[in-house]
């Protein structure tokens, strides 16, 4: 990422909530210059292997974005979910470490995607928009003692696919293709845009 802070001051946005505890994710909205309020959702995600990673990431959205908007009607609500995929394997946060290697093991040396599906509601509005983004992420050839390097460092336990780009991510990761953000958990240049739609509710407030 390049740093450049993407400014939305200009944008008469209703009061917005991010329905993640993520402290990545909070970071990347807050270079949008968006006001927000943190209020994580607790809705429980899917692991639907009759699903597309596309359609699994958009319903965990939407299932965290609507929990959190049926207490805060008046709000804009964000919620996210992001996914890893091998070919057509869902990689999601590791239960342990055992499972954190054997899906670096997987990772390494091949292409991946990182999907996140994100939900924008308004419900006094009634409007709502759901996206997902995608991400191609080409890893490194590793061995056993990289990967055990990597993880005296990073803590992949709370990682879909058991890493993070924006840990020393020069370590494990060749190339990436398409948002960099998204890989990290929220693409910034779509949800700027997107949030454009959603001026109009402001008249809504009070």
């Amino acid at each position: 990422m390049s740093g450049r802070k993407l400014d939305l001051d200009s944008m008469n946005l209703p009061s917005v909530i991010l329905a993640s505890a993520s402290p990545r994710r909070s970071e990347l909205l807050r270079q949008l210059g968006v006001e927000f309020e943190v209020i994580p959702s607790t809705a429980l995600e899917s692991e639907s292997e009759h699903l597309s990673p596309g359609e699994l990431c958009s319903l965990n959205a939407y299932r965290k974005a609507r929990l959190v908007s049926k207490h805060h009607p008046d709000a804009l609500v964000i919620g996210m979910d992001t996914i890893v995929a091998l070919d057509s394997k869902v990689l999601g946060k590791p239960r342990d470490m055992e499972q954190a290697f054997q899906m670096m093991r997987s990772l390494q040396g091949q292409t991946h995607r990182v999907l996140t599906g994100v939900c924008l509601i308004h419900l006094r509005s009634h409007k709502q928009k759901i996206f997902v983004e995608q991400t191609s992420v080409t890893f490194r050839p590793l061995s056993e003692q990289q990967i055990r390097q990597y993880y005296q460092h990073v803590n992949p336990l709370d990682k879909a696919g058991a890493y993070a780009i924006q840990e020393r991510g020069e370590e494990i990761v060749a190339d990436v293709k398409g948002s960099y953000t998204n890989v990290v958990g929220l693409p910034v240049e779509r949800l700027q845009s997107e949030l454009s739609d959603f001026e109009s509710v402001v008249q809504l407030r009070g």
